[in-house]
């Protein structure tokens, strides 16, 4: 594990476990709507990982803000994007104040991200910092797996690949399992010519609720909310929806 944050150091692995063509092609029509009915020009993607969706969004040509607690995320988005004009990635964690010169019209935190912080409270004042850096009338984006669809105890797998990174080929299997309140994110990597130098990692996920993201954006400001269960803007249903996606507009 990266000394910030969870895979941190797998920054490799997470990218081309990812499809990413096929996944921003189906939430590009969600982020495109908001950011028109908001008018927005400046965006923040507060956990933004290898900067996928930064730099989409910046290829839409809004001015864009990548943060990330991970130092090896933010080099592999760099690499990836460079930082013209209109787009930074900078280290940040989700919960420290943002302190832009100029308030964003939109942050997102996405792909199960928040999950990712040890606790409520650290949650918590990670939409409270997001509000914050939003300007009246903007929104926070947050997406975030909805642990109660899956089942207690058995893990789902999800993926299970040969994918070829810079060190070699390897075989990487991932699952996400819960556990009462807690879920995890479960990682194999095996080496394909070296299995016995295979890594396993297991990511705690903070188990966040509609209810839980509602107190949170309120205490912070939130004048409105909405949740949805998936990027169709399809109603939420806590037993069934795989993801929850909240907005709260300051």
């Amino acid at each position: 594990m990266s000394e910030r944050g969870p895979l941190g150091d797998l920054a490799d692995v997470y990218d081309a476990l990812v499809d990413w063509p096929k996944r921003l092609a189906r939430e590009a029509p969600f982020y495109r709507g908001l950011f028109e009915s908001l008018g927005a020009r400046r965006v923040l993607d507060a956990a933004c990982g290898t900067g996928r969706h930064a730099a989409m969004f910046h290829a839409w040509g809004l001015a864009v803000e990548g943060a990330d607690l991970s130092p090896g995320m933010i080099e592999r988005a760099r690499r990836a994007f460079g930082e013209p004009e209109g787009l930074r990635f900078v280290v940040r964690a989700f919960d420290e104040p943002i302190g832009a010169e100029e308030p964003f019209d939109a942050v997102v935190c996405v792909g199960n991200s928040l999950a990712l912080a040890p606790d409520g409270a650290v949650a918590a004042r990670a939409v409270e910092a997001m509000l914050a850096a939003v300007r009246p009338g903007g929104a926070v984006v947050i997406h975030v797996l909805n642990l109660d669809a899956l089942p207690d105890g058995p893990c789902v797998w999800q993926k299970c690949l040969r994918i070829a990174l810079a060190r070699g080929d390897a075989l990487v299997a991932k699952a996400v399992h819960r556990s009462g309140e807690r879920g995890f994110v479960e990682l194999l990597v095996v080496p394909w010519d070296r299995p016995e130098a295979r890594q396993i990692e297991s990511v705690p996920l903070l188990r966040l609720t509609e209810a839980d993201l509602e107190r949170a954006a309120r205490r912070a400001g939130a004048a409105q909310t909405e949740t949805y269960g998936g990027y169709a803007r399809e109603p939420f249903d806590p037993r069934q929806s795989t993801d929850l996606i909240f907005i709260a507009r300051r």
